[in-house]
């Protein structure tokens, strides 16, 4: 059955809604520009007749069609190939007239590229989310004492692939393998985590649509999915991205069942398997989520001590303006919730593995 066409208020509203999201997440400049989306779009211009008839979900839990606009518009920014719209984005101040006006004149002017980057989703990778995954991989590690192999489900461009490679600041705990650029430093509530040393075996991750940190079409499109207002996320990106390319490892184009299916197969003897995502399962349609819980927990009926496997995921739940750090170990198969997150990575309020403070 095609998907329905959206009425044009479903649409207007899924624009306030993103707003609200912006401006939670401290991004004022973004909020600004979906309200004035949400009430100076119109049908006028090809770009506008699109977005307000948009066949599907328009809202930030389906289509996500705001960011799909926000982010066609950074790029043209980013890229330097709109110098009126260039200068009325930040660090630039512009009144609302004034910022709308150049949005409309970049519809109108670049109409082509817009509507074709509104065909795809927005895609994301967060760098600070390692803030809350390394404090779960140093949980692994402290508890198993085993080296590590590691497989990431919607890895995007593998900025979160090379979490090792970051520098931290947890709690005063200094945590850096190497002297890096990317500085990770979230607020932070709760115990220290284990500072134990960690080994990494070997690393790969899946995404249906992944982007090579080499490519600077691939870059300009990730970087165009961070707001514009919030400069910090850029240059750590920017950062996050060098690095990826230096280390030349590319994310497999693969559908996560599939993928996952061939990763828990091989036995990892004296090692610990970690399968790892971040806000990624939740867009796994359900009968694949089912399918790639069957597949673990098949796995994980397989572990031994000297092989185990562990499940480490940041994840959306029933509490909205933040997301849960779940930590699942097998053979034994217990499972805790050992933090909560920022969707961002900006805080995280740490609890810990049972028995280990």
């Amino acid at each position: 059955m095609p998907d329905a066409k959206a009425t044009e208020e479903t649409v207007r509203l899924a624009f306030v809604r993103q707003a609200s999201s912006c401006r939670g997440l401290g991004s004022p400049f973004t909020a600004s520009l979906c309200a004035l989306a949400s009430e100076r779009l119109t049908t006028d211009y090809p770009v506008g007749a699109k977005i307000l008839s948009w066949t599907g979900d328009p809202s930030p839990n389906g289509d996500s069609v705001p960011l799909r606009l926000a982010g066609a518009l950074h790029a043209l920014v980013l890229s330097k190939t709109d110098p009126r719209l260039v200068s009325v984005y930040p660090p630039n101040a512009a009144a609302p007239d004034d910022l709308w006006s150049a949005v409309e004149g970049a519809c109108r002017t670049h109409e082509t590229f817009i509507l074709e980057r509104l065909k795809s989703a927005p895609q994301t990778n967060e760098v600070r989310r390692s803030a809350a995954l390394l404090p779960g991989f140093l949980t692994i590690s402290s508890l198993l004492g085993k080296p590590l192999v590691l497989s990431e489900v919607g890895a995007s461009a593998g900025l979160n692939l090379h979490w090792d490679h970051y520098d931290y600041r947890l709690d005063g705990m200094v945590w850096a393998l190497q002297p890096s650029p990317v500085l990770i430093a979230p607020e932070w509530t709760g115990p220290t985590p284990p500072n134990v040393p960690v080994e990494i075996v070997s690393r790969a991750g899946c995404d249906l649509n992944p982007l090579n940190p080499a490519r600077d079409e691939d870059a300009l499109r990730l970087l165009s999915y961070i707001w514009a207002d919030q400069e910090d996320r850029l240059e750590r990106t920017r950062f996050a991205l060098s690095i990826a390319a230096a280390n030349r490892q590319t994310v497999e184009r693969a559908d996560a069942v599939d993928w996952l299916a061939q990763r828990l197969q091989p036995v990892h003897e004296g090692q610990v398997h970690v399968i790892y995502h971040t806000i990624a399962w939740q867009y796994l349609p359900r009968s694949l989520q089912e399918k790639g819980e069957t597949l673990i927990a098949a796995a994980g009926a397989s572990a031994t001590e000297n092989a185990p496997l562990a499940r480490l995921q940041m994840e959306a739940d029933d509490q909205k303006h933040s997301a849960a750090l779940n930590l699942q170990i097998w053979p034994s198969g217990e499972k805790h919730l050992i933090g909560r997150a920022d969707f961002h990575g900006r805080w995280v309020e740490w609890i810990g593995w049972p028995g280990q403070h």
